[in-house]
């Protein structure tokens, strides 16, 4: 199948990469090559929503309501299933452990005592906060094992520079790496040179033309991540044309799992769709109660996925045809 890569490499070669573009390969490649001599299998997690600037010195931008819950969780449940992880999160969204704890209430679950010293300590209620103890020593045992490494982005550009950066270096260890391309990707955005050079006028309406996001899923498969596991995400408001819009995306793409799910139900069921069966995952209420989370069981599933997708790659790298 003929590539057309001119949109996605004119949309790098027109802007402008992150400052910690190279510091980020780096660590990744580091970080991967690491736990790949150990027999771990390493998820790239993207996770949380993209800004999309109107100026070059940006004050306004154009964003998409991702806190990344889905992403977060995942990772949590990937690193139990014994994988590496590197999230790639969007700035002030939701990261691995410490989404349990809401910034709001992080001052009420802590008291500030004073011994008849005068000494003073801070003591944490855990009434306030059940599952603390827990999360804290799952937190601990993987910043032990060093199994998740964190990369933060904010625009749209950064976020693509990035996905491209570790996808190259990723793509190189086979596949034992998985890709589970959860954040919310926007579909629009202003080139760096049509954008305004500073704040933009508030007089008068606001005419905006934005260019069409290039499908970066393309290259990733084809070209920078060939022999991954990737996992895409298909959310949509029309139950009517979700596996429709899912089975597409897998014939265009050529990828192994789409992930889809309704906007209203996403918590609660989602839809995995392979080339060969759509398997519906979902949550009961009294498990949703329990406070269990519909991530568990789609981590679970996608891992079982993987192993086979390990198994006949290696079949075929050996060149042995798999039994059908």
């Amino acid at each position: 199948m003929r590539i057309n890569m001119a949109d996605w490499e004119e949309y790098f070669s027109k802007q402008t990469p992150p400052a910690n573009l190279e510091e980020t390969r780096n660590a990744v490649s580091e970080f991967a090559a690491s736990h790949r001599n150990a027999g771990r299998n390493i998820v790239l997690i993207t996770s949380g929503g993209t800004a999309v600037p109107l100026e070059n010195n940006t004050v306004r931008f154009i964003d998409n309501f991702s806190s990344g819950t889905r992403g977060s969780a995942s990772a949590e449940h990937f690193l139990q299933q014994g994988y590496a992880v590197v999230f790639l999160y969007r700035q002030h969204s939701l990261q691995p452990f410490m989404r349990q704890i809401s910034p709001e209430a992080i001052l009420d679950i802590m008291d500030f005592k004073e011994d008849r010293e005068g000494a003073s300590h801070i003591q944490v209620d855990e009434n306030r906060a059940p599952n603390l103890r827990e999360v804290l020593k799952r937190y601990q045992e993987v910043q032990v094992m060093g199994t998740l490494l964190l990369v933060e982005f904010n625009t749209l550009s950064d976020y693509l520079f990035l996905l491209r950066t570790m996808a190259e270096v990723l793509g190189t260890m086979g596949p034992q790496i998985m890709f589970y391309l959860a954040a919310a990707v926007s579909d629009f955005y202003i080139p760096s040179d049509s954008m305004a050079e500073h704040k933009i006028s508030s007089e008068g309406p606001l005419e905006l033309n934005m260019q069409q996001v290039p499908k970066m899923l393309s290259p990733l498969v084809k070209l920078w991540a060939r022999n991954a596991f990737v996992v895409s995400f298909k959310l949509e408001t029309d139950v009517n044309i979700i596996s429709k819009k899912a089975r597409e995306a897998l014939t265009k793409y050529n990828h192994q799992v789409v992930v889809s799910n309704i906007l209203q139900t996403r918590k609660k069921t989602v839809v995995i769709v392979t080339p060969s069966q759509e398997m519906a995952i979902w949550m009961p209420d009294n498990e949703l109660d329990l406070g269990k989370e519909i991530e568990a069981k789609i981590v679970v599933e996608l891992i079982k996925m993987h192993q086979q997708f390990i198994g006949s790659s290696t079949i075929i790298m050996q060149g042995i045809s798999p039994a059908k």
